[in-house]
């Protein structure tokens, strides 16, 4: 397991193979994704700004614009939302200053509903324009990641925020809701993770030989249709089988078709992902006779392994000054080289979670705070195509760092890493941190 320290700050299918990674010694994100469709909520708000100002509190009408990366989520999933947050608050400007850039840091709270009830803050980052005297606050973008942690209908409505100014002196102008809640910005949807699996009693047989095949985790009392496959494509042998009231079965299915690599599973007559197993990789070996007057050369290639490795096992990550706003301390996960040569048909998937940052006294930095930009490449003739993952949070649900799909045949050798980026909170406990991020394969 990674093991991410922090320096001081001054003033994470199949049977998974779980490997320790690196301390991250941090001395430390949000970060941005496309949104998929958009939404506004318009509610009013009670805005008290700071005393120094001279302006009463006061109320007004909020905008909030909410988008997600996508609709459709798979519970687990990191979900990246984009706020677009358009405020009735005014600047300094009622007493004549201008604010300079990068001095306001907006905070806004988004409230779920449906499937999950939490309440979410996302930080923006502070980079706002500069703002004349007598103009109104711009616009501010925030962007953050939540993840999905329960099947179906999950719903996002804008709360309370607030605007942090820097400039001069620190102060705050905390915005609430007056009638909440306010309307609901947008809707996704999350579906339960697939948790059926399937073996087979041996990965070759000769032609025609009946394979063994059970399965578990399957919808109970259902039919499900076992067949054999090259690649994405069936090659006509198949075989059904009723689950029991646990949802597990076995099955024998006979292959003849050399072109067979694979066999899969789902449930009913059509086959569908969301409910299937597979390809598990299965090999038919030619033991047609030679003609009379030739002789016959077989070889058996045996399958290796799935496996990963790491060049260490400590990240220092750079230490950061408290300033009153969120700092950034950042890092390199250490490289982490995957090894699959199973020589099937099917990917892998390379996943990590991360605990809180544990430091000084009670004092902690939630795991949600730790973001990555993964990246990953394939070495030359392998024949699987490596995927990073999201750029997200890893936090304390986990998040994919990199993969390789099913396919008619896989395997190869992959570097994988990611930039890591910790958001130390404003008011933090000077002092080192530290966390342990665990890699999983499977």
């Amino acid at each position: 397991m990674i093991a991410i320290a922090r320096r001081s700050i001054r003033g994470g299918r199949r049977v998974a193979a779980v490997l320790g990674a690196a301390v991250l010694a941090l001395g430390a994100g949000a970060v941005l994704a496309s949104p998929a469709a958009a939404a506004d909520s318009t509610f009013s708000v009670h805005c008290v700004p700071p005393a120094i100002s001279g302006i009463p509190a006061f109320d007004g009408t909020t905008v909030a614009t909410i988008t997600t990366d996508k609709t459709s989520y798979q519970v687990g999933d990191t979900v990246t939302v984009t706020y677009v947050l358009n405020s009735p608050l005014v600047n300094s400007s009622q007493y004549h200053l201008a604010i300079p850039a990068d001095q306001i840091t907006p905070t806004v709270t988004v409230q779920l509903g449906g499937a999950m009830t939490d309440l979410k803050t996302f930080v923006g980052a502070k980079s706002n324009p500069a703002i004349p005297d007598l103009a109104d606050f711009p616009d501010f973008t925030i962007t953050g990641t939540f993840t999905a942690t329960a099947a179906g209908s999950i719903t996002l409505t804008p709360s309370d925020y607030n605007v942090h100014s820097d400039y001069g002196v620190a102060t705050d102008s905390p915005c609430t809701v007056n009638s909440p809640p306010a309307p609901v910005a947008a809707t996704i949807t999350a579906t339960a993770a697939n948790a059926r699996t399937a073996t087979l009693s041996s990965a070759s047989g000769v032609i025609g030989a009946t394979v063994t095949v059970t399965g578990a985790g399957f919808t109970a009392n259902t039919a499900v249709t076992v067949a054999g496959v090259q690649g994405a494509d069936g090659t006509g042998e198949y075989t059904n089988a009723l689950t029991d009231s646990a949802g597990a079965f076995s099955a024998s299915l006979a292959v003849s078709d050399l072109d067979t690599t694979g066999i899969i599973v789902f449930e009913g007559t059509a086959y569908d992902p969301a409910t299937a197993v597979g390809p598990i990789a299965y090999s038919v070996i030619d033991n047609t006779p030679p003609p009379p007057g030739s002789q016959k050369a077989t070889v058996t290639v045996l399958p290796g392994t799935l496996s990963m490795t790491q060049a260490a096992d400590t990240v220092t990550m750079s230490s950061v000054t408290l300033s009153g706003s969120v700092e950034h301390s950042t890092g390199n996960l250490n490289t982490v080289t995957v090894a699959d040569y199973r020589g099937g048909a099917t990917g892998w998937s390379l996943v990590g979670k991360a605990t809180d940052f544990d430091g000084p006294g009670t004092a902690t930095i939630s795991a949600d705070n730790l973001t990555w930009t993964p990246a990953c490449t394939a070495k030359t003739g392998s024949p699987s195509a490596c995927v990073p993952g999201s750029p997200g949070v890893v936090g304390s649900e986990g998040a994919t760092l990199a993969s390789a799909a099913d396919a008619t045949l896989t395997g190869g050798e992959f570097t994988v890493g990611a930039g890591l980026d910790l958001g130390v909170p404003a008011f933090s406990a000077a002092g080192t941190y530290s966390s342990v991020l665990t890699l999983t394969l499977s």
